[in-house]
């Protein structure tokens, strides 16, 4: 397996130590031919929405230089992670994360995962509770209540994602996927969603594409503010879930690659 390359953030910084880089990278303007998506517009609503949020919302992001600096304490590398990942239209862009896992980790355990719970009717249990050797210290915690992902406001500002639409996906992913579950690339992908707001990591593969979809065909600035506002109750209940379930591991281990989970 190939090992991720460290390559430099020239939106923010210039130094090679801030990111780490995995799988290919393809132009965010390439699209996919036969995309299901081509023809669907954006609404200018939805910019606006973005755009207002992220302003007000960042006295609210110094914390983000907190977590920079705890993650190059803790473990040695860059601080952020960027990943090839699928949005609107089949459109490749490269997604932004504070790294939470060593530097050169196993990225094949998490696609033998995601494969194996694309055919199943498993929840999707992240790997997290799995006693997961990858993680760095306090990985777990920053990817359980999503302080992780606060990096994707840059990808907001950039347009390839907004507030609220479904996870962006990985290549190979995206590559399994049925056409008519592509329906859910109609929508700017996000970093929070009616998916995450509604269940997540109790919902199976399919249900996750159905609310996906039905996001994507109802999307409105009612809904969207709605699923904001449910956001951070979700995030409780989710790291709840994880702490409970990662205490039941302990007393009946199970080893990682056992169980199927996403990590997202």
């Amino acid at each position: 397996m190939a090992k991720p390359a460290i390559i430099g953030w020239a939106s923010l910084v210039k130094s090679s130590l801030f990111v780490d880089t995995q799988t290919n990278y393809m132009s965010a303007t390439n699209t996919s031919k036969g995309d299901p998506c081509d023809g669907i517009a954006l609404p200018r609503w939805k910019r606006a929405l973005d755009l207002a949020c992220v302003a007000l919302a960042l006295p609210l992001l110094l914390p983000a230089l907190f977590i920079a600096l705890l993650i190059k304490i803790v473990s040695r590398g860059p601080v952020l992670f960027k990943q090839e990942r699928i949005g609107y239209r089949g459109r490749s862009f490269l997604c932004l994360k504070f790294r939470t896992m060593v530097v050169g980790a196993d990225s094949l355990v998490h696609q033998k995962h995601s494969e194996d719970l694309i055919g199943s009717h498993s929840p999707m249990v992240k790997m997290d509770m799995r006693d997961d050797k990858r993680l760095i210290p306090f990985g777990i915690l920053l990817r359980t209540s999503g302080l992780d992902e606060l990096p994707q406001i840059i990808n907001v500002l950039r347009g390839e994602m907004s507030l609220v639409g479904p996870r962006p996906c990985v290549r190979y992913e995206y590559d399994r996927y049925l056409p008519w579950q592509k329906e859910r690339f109609d929508a700017l992908p996000g970093l929070t969603g009616l998916w995450q707001v509604s269940g997540k990591n109790r919902t199976t593969f399919d249900e996750m594409m159905h609310l996906d979809i039905h996001y994507a065909r109802n999307k409105s600035l009612a809904s969207d503010l709605g699923i904001m506002a449910r956001t951070i109750p979700a995030l409780i209940v989710q790291i709840q879930d994880t702490y409970r379930e990662k205490k039941r591991l302990t007393a009946f281990p199970v080893a990682v690659g056992q169980a199927s989970p996403l990590g997202h």
